[in-house]
């Protein structure tokens, strides 16, 4: 099975392509994706991850506080955290708000930037994925951007040939193309953190690490896709076909923590959430997150943060 895949969909993550981008030197341009510019695809995230292929060309990028690096055709630059980034031929002019530049799309097709002093062309497709979970673990374990090589990962011809697919439809009004970009925008991210996993060293700890472990990565996909089941450390070594003890010793050597403590732990974030978002009463907060009982969920929460969960969100709601 497809670890990172599983484990992708469990933390329900879902994305777009919205902007085909066209450059000529000397050119360079600050982004941040907003909300608006993800809609339609986007309704509810919380979180949002951008990208930006390059078709053709090449680019520079950075993220405040760090060098910037190039970025080539098939390469994929990604924003982890969707942070605010300057793009271009050379960074050391002043940028050009890409809010300013964005045209929309002819006869239904992707909105376009075309914009630059008219030397070397770059051509990107820039999309992005939003999670609506506030502490998304595979977010939290990438860096702030990192740069992908898809020619290396084998992936640059299907995406070519996938995009110049899904724009054709567009622009012949096919009603399936926007799902068609939707799911290439996922892809792309899998095989962007396919590629990142696959770079760490051996000895890395952490979410990732354990995602890569093809036995470890399908017990973290079965707990997030089901975090208010029973489970059990002997249910999830069932699930993935080892004995108990070799389970719970790979998973905690990867991931850091017992399988149980992880779980424990992301339910709690969970129920944070909850608790600073919603309406919903203790008890069913510790429902949807696995406790059937409002006694359990209170001790567990207060042993987590050390308060109960009603105090807990006396407290936020008193912050503001």
């Amino acid at each position: 099975m497809d670890a990172l895949g599983e484990v992708l969909r469990a933390v329900k993550m879902t994305g777009g392509v919205f902007l085909d981008t066209h450059f000529t030197a000397p050119w360079c341009v600050s982004a941040r994706f907003t909300s608006d510019q993800c809609r339609p695809f986007l309704t509810d995230a919380v979180q949002i991850i951008a990208y930006h292929y390059v078709v053709s060309g090449r680019m520079l990028a950075a993220v405040e506080g760090e060098s910037p690096f190039e970025v080539r055709a098939g390469e994929t630059v990604v924003l982890s955290r969707n942070d605010p980034h300057l793009l271009g031929s050379a960074l050391d002019m002043r940028p050009v708000g890409t809010e300013h530049l964005i045209q929309p799309g002819e006869r239904g097709g992707l909105a376009r930037i075309v914009h630059g002093g008219g030397g070397e062309p770059t051509r990107l497709i820039c999309g992005f994925l939003g999670s609506d979970e506030q502490r998304n673990p595979l977010i939290a374990t990438l860096p702030r951007m990192l740069k992908v090589d898809m020619v290396t990962a084998g992936s640059s011809d299907w995406i070519e040939a996938s995009l110049n697919f899904a724009l054709k439809g567009l622009q012949e009004g096919q009603v399936g193309s926007p799902a068609v970009m939707s799911r290439l925008s996922e892809l792309i991210f899998v095989e962007a953190v396919r590629s990142y996993a696959a770079s760490l060293v051996p000895e890395q700890k952490g979410w990732l690490a354990g995602m890569r472990d093809p036995a470890v990565g399908r017990a973290l996909a079965l707990m997030h896709a089901g975090v208010n089941l029973h489970w059990t450390a002997e249910q999830l070594a069932r699930e993935v076909a080892l004995s108990r003890s070799t389970f719970s010793d790979r998973f905690a050597g990867l991931v850091g923590m017992p399988p149980m403590r992880y779980l424990t732990a992301w339910r709690m974030q969970l129920a944070k959430e909850q608790l600073r978002s919603g309406h919903r009463s203790i008890a069913q907060v510790g429902y949807e997150i696995g406790y059937q009982a409002e006694e359990a969920f209170t001790r567990a929460f207060k042993r987590e943060f050390g308060m109960p969960p009603a105090a807990w969100r006396k407290a936020k709601q008193l912050l503001g």
